[in-house]
């Protein structure tokens, strides 16, 4: 295996695992008062080009650590712009024992 291919996948793994402590933080204490919205819409927004690029270019890659960082961060940013009685329902159905 090459460096280029130890370094992406490096980066994949750290790219999406970096959303999964927020996303769990959230279904656990159904609270985003401390997440930016704008910050997480540009994210979302972010990744979307990622993986309408990676698409284009038919590079499985891209494709995959983009697809999945989108839908954790859009996650997190749905559940910031749910009203705060929709929340508990969302995050129980994804943690029944929580």
């Amino acid at each position: 295996m090459d460096v280029a291919t130890l370094v992406g996948g490096a980066a994949t793994i750290a790219s999406t695992t970096s959303f999964l402590p927020q996303a769990w933080k959230v279904i656990r204490t159904r609270d985003t008062a401390a997440i930016s919205a704008g910050m997480y819409a540009v994210t979302v927004v972010g990744f979307a080009l990622w993986l309408t690029y990676g698409l284009l270019l038919g590079a499985l890659p891209l494709i995959v650590t983009n697809g999945i960082c989108l839908l954790l961060s859009a996650f997190i940013l749905a559940m910031k712009l749910l009203p705060p009685r929709g929340k508990p329902a969302v995050a129980e159905a994804l943690d029944p024992g929580g």
